[in-house]
């Protein structure tokens, strides 16, 4: 069965609209990658300043291929010598889990 990554960041208020802005900007840009099977970002309502970048994916292999293909190709910009944008995160943890149940509405 598939498996999930959480990626959790940390973003100050004032970052928000930017962290946002930056994944709009990327979309498709994960869509095609071999295994990739969905993709949530989640903007906390109350009580936390942590935002969860959710991905479900076939397999650890599917996942390992994007992060060392598209993903870190995405996150060097262009070349070493390009100006990056300031991280809006102020820090990143990943969660693994494996999928072990599921469930899908009913259909009428």
């Amino acid at each position: 069965m598939s498996i999930v990554k959480i990626n959790v960041l940390t973003v100050p208020e004032e970052q928000r609209e930017v962290l946002e802005k930056r994944f709009a900007s990327r979309a498709g840009s994960v869509e095609s990658s071999d295994g990739f099977e969905w993709f949530e970002l989640l903007r906390p309502v109350e009580g936390t300043d942590q935002y969860l970048v959710y991905t479900r994916w076939r397999d650890e292999e599917a996942f390992q291929a994007w992060m060392e293909g598209p993903m870190k190709a995405a996150h060097q910009g262009g070349g070493e010598n390009a100006e990056r944008p300031k991280p809006a995160a102020s820090g990143s943890t990943v969660w693994s889990f494996d999928v072990v149940q599921q469930a899908a509405p009913k259909t009428a």
